[in-house]
């Protein structure tokens, strides 16, 4: 009995490798398929000739690597080690959106808005200086630069720059009162219907709002909105584009998701409007408010090490698309998830990745009462104006970025239950994708052949 039940594992082993070779072949993951296949073929030999060859102790070998076998899988399995419960991390004030990257790169020098920024923050004019320093994004002359790639993300940027000036609107005069429940429900329902990938409600609390606007022609001016409650969602970045990182495909697609989410968060504010509530759009270069931190409390996910949302189907692969109103909705219960903190702490891929080496290898340190994950954000945004694109090294070769399908879903179940699973997922991911993951050459089709009037022939 013990040896058909030793052949029977064997084979399940072999099939579960093959399976992972294919859907690594389908993912375009060389090394992956590779490891799989040496996998398949090293590792069921153990069980297949011990069940096949008689001797004495057949019997007792067979038992012991059997039970050997059950406890490691016991030991993955079983809900170990969660994670255990968060500290309290609720920011104790807001950000000043005039202090972020976004807000210092578009700040003209002479101006008086330039002028009177460093006056009060002397201490980021030197910092600043560095980037300013650069070729800027997607400008010529950045190592990244591609004329084709550039120009397509380009378009993009502009076109969601456009919709701008409707975040919001006119509320009707009439109003449609529904259940609270019945209307979150459709809300969620037809935003994942327009393409968000997650959605979640939470009441808008104070921290989720900037202190002070940072863009635009409000500049300057004190963030105020009368809305209670917010409408977070995410849609997905394709995981092609995005292991292109740190070349033009990862720009293109991060402004096509700004679109994507722009368009689904000026649909459902438009349609909260129509039904005679209040309700602004937060997109690209117009937000009021921290989306990550949005997210988060919706229960979309956790702030990881690399201080991107990290939700539970893609990682940071994705973008985010707020609305806040003032319609009655329900919030969800959220319910947080250690399991994503511990991983971030043991894993550090994404800091060892960091070309700008922008992202901490320590734990998580006390940053304005609150602990968490500091990024240097000046390196960071001075690596994406000398490279051209905004990088996205760090999304690309986090182990949650893997696609949404059977096998990296098990994974990632895997990763939620077990803290010994969670361990074994970053030696995993190492071997079978590399700790140091290469860039992606860009697809085929973008591979365009280009030449400048008058000028030589370049490749892009």
């Amino acid at each position: 009995m013990l040896d058909i039940i030793a052949i029977a594992v064997g084979a399940g082993l072999f099939g579960a490798l093959v399976y992972a070779a294919v859907v690594s072949h389908l993912e375009r993951e060389p090394r992956a398929v590779r490891r799989s296949i040496l996998l398949a073929v090293l590792l069921p030999v153990p069980f297949v000739v011990l069940g096949l060859v008689s001797f004495p102790l057949q019997p007792l070998v067979l038992g012991s690597l059997l039970a050997l076998t059950a406890l490691i899988a016991l030991a993955f399995v079983l809900p170990v080690g969660r994670g255990g419960a968060l500290e309290d991390d609720t920011p104790q004030g807001r950000i000043d959106e005039r202090d972020i990257m976004f807000s210092r790169y578009f700040l003209e020098e002479g101006s008086e808005r330039f002028e009177s920024y460093y006056a009060a923050r002397p201490d980021k004019k030197e910092a600043d200086d560095l980037f300013r320093a650069q070729p800027g994004i997607l400008g010529k002359g950045t190592g990244a630069y591609d004329p084709i790639t550039f120009a397509a993300a380009t378009a993009s940027f502009i076109t969601i720059a456009q919709t701008r000036p409707f975040v919001d609107g006119e509320v009707a005069e009439e109003k449609i009162v529904a259940d609270p429940k019945e209307i979150t429900e459709f809300v969620k329902r037809w935003g994942e219907k327009l393409g968000a990938l997650s959605i979640g409600i939470t009441e808008l609390r104070d921290y989720h709002l900037y202190s002070t606007v940072g863009r635009g022609d409000e500049y300057g001016q004190p963030v105020e909105l009368p809305h209670g409650f917010a409408v977070a969602f995410t849609v997905e970045m394709d995981k092609e584009m995005v292991d292109s990182a740190p070349l033009g495909p990862t720009a293109m697609e991060s402004a096509q998701q700004y679109i994507d989410c722009g368009f689904i968060a000026l649909q459902i504010a438009h349609f909260i409007r129509e039904l005679g509530f209040s309700a602004r759009a937060h997109i690209d270069g117009n937000y009021r408010v921290v989306c990550p931190l949005v997210a988060r409390d919706a229960g979309l996910g956790e702030l990881g090490r690399m201080g991107l949302l990290m939700t539970p189907e893609l990682g940071p692969r994705v973008r985010i698309g707020v609305v806040t109103t003032d319609l009655p909705l329900v919030p969800d219960t959220v319910q947080r998830e250690p399991s994503v903190i511990d991983f971030c702490t043991h894993c550090k891929k994404c800091a060892e990745v960091c070309p700008s080496r922008a992202i901490s290898f320590d734990d998580r340190e006390e940053v304005d009462g609150v602990l968490r994950w500091q990024i240097n954000s000046e390196a960071c945004f001075t690596f994406w104006c000398k490279i051209g694109t905004d990088c996205a090294r760090c999304m690309s070769v986090c182990p949650y970025s893997h696609p949404d399908n059977l096998l990296h879903n098990l994974v990632r179940r895997g990763i939620r239950n077990s803290s010994l699973f969670r361990r074994a997922a970053i030696l995993l991911d190492d071997y079978f994708y590399g700790r140091r993951p290469p860039t992606a050459a860009l697809p085929e089709w973008m591979k365009v052949e280009t030449q400048i009037e008058g000028g030589e022939d370049r490749g892009s």
